[in-house]
């Protein structure tokens, strides 16, 4: 058997434990990218080889086969030792290549890391980055399944099977419209924002959950908002707070351009700064490839401080 796997290409064993691991087809085939036709015809295409079903199929319900827990054993073997080449002859050589695959949630993703990105391809161009947003949640989950090599999300998350590091601070502020009567303020108390019309994030995100847990830490409860929108993307809350629909709370990073620009004034809270940490999350038990730890070690020492005053 052990002759059999070291065959195959390790992108079917790939798209076999991420099936295992999270018991859906349809969820490994949003998590590796692929459509749920393609990730069957993997999953039979190893079964053809070893000619014996390696799921059991019952409905909605998939669980491993005796012969599928023992080819999921050998195969989460092979991916970690292929991995483990990897950095040794990377340490090596000194050569940074391949392929990372990144979840971020939207402030991150959208805001935050597209720079560090852009100058870490520019020292290691043969590199190539994959980028997932998703929201806080969605995030954690393709970590846990293996979708990602790297997840960066702001919020809570159960970081159980998780390593949370630091990535950088974040200060949340209130945005209103440049006619706005608080535009002229630099704070604004807490306790005011019941008198307005609030737009939210959607349930999931991150930005929301630190919204909720900060108003509720102030003696503010969220029900006691007046909740005008509720919008899937912190773009379409600008533009929403832009148009004068209502005022909202965003990052610090995701207001720069417009603050810039005029189209938005900021204003900071009476009460006490809101403030957060971006996180990297990785899993616990998987080891990262000799790229992926080059890109940390990058992420670690990015100027991003200076690039939000820029």
């Amino acid at each position: 058997m052990v002759f059999l796997i070291k065959k195959m290409d390790d992108h079917k064993l790939k798209v076999f434990c991420t099936v295992a691991e999270t018991k859906s087809f349809s969820k490994a085939s949003e998590i590796i990218r692929l459509t749920q036709p393609a990730v069957s015809l993997q999953i039979q295409a190893l079964e053809d080889t070893y000619g014996t079903r390696l799921f059991n199929r019952s409905g909605c319900i998939i669980t491993l086969t005796s012969a599928g827990e023992t080819l999921y054993k050998y195969a989460k073997e092979i991916i970690s030792l292929y991995t483990e080449a990897e950095k040794q002859m990377g340490k090596l050589t000194g050569f940074v290549k391949g392929d990372i695959t990144l979840g971020a949630s939207s402030t991150i993703g959208n805001y935050v890391l597209p720079s560090a990105i852009f100058n870490f391809k520019k020292k290691f161009p043969t590199v190539k980055v994959n980028l997932l947003i998703g929201n806080s949640k969605t995030i954690g989950d393709c970590l846990n399944a293996g979708g990602v090599d790297v997840g960066f999300i702001e919020g809570e998350i159960n970081k159980q099977k998780l390593i949370a590091e630091k990535l950088v601070s974040d200060e949340m502020v209130l945005i209103m419209p440049p006619d706005h009567p608080w535009a002229k303020r630099a704070s604004v108390s807490i306790f005011e924002l019941s008198k307005e019309s609030f737009i939210f994030r959607e349930e999931g995100s991150g930005t929301r959950q630190m919204i909720e847990k900060y108003l509720t830490k102030h003696g503010v409860h969220p029900q006691n908002i007046k909740i005008a929108l509720i919008m899937g993307s912190t773009e379409s809350i600008k533009s929403a707070v832009e148009k004068g629909l209502g005022v909202s709370i965003i990052s610090k990073w995701a207001a720069k351009k417009e603050t810039r620009y005029g189209t938005l004034k900021t204003a900071t809270f009476k009460e006490d700064k809101f403030l957060r940490d971006f996180l990297m999350l990785r899993r616990r038990a998987k080891e990262s490839s000799h790229t992926v730890e080059s890109f940390l070690e990058f992420l670690r020492t990015f100027p991003f401080d200076k690039l939000l005053n820029s």
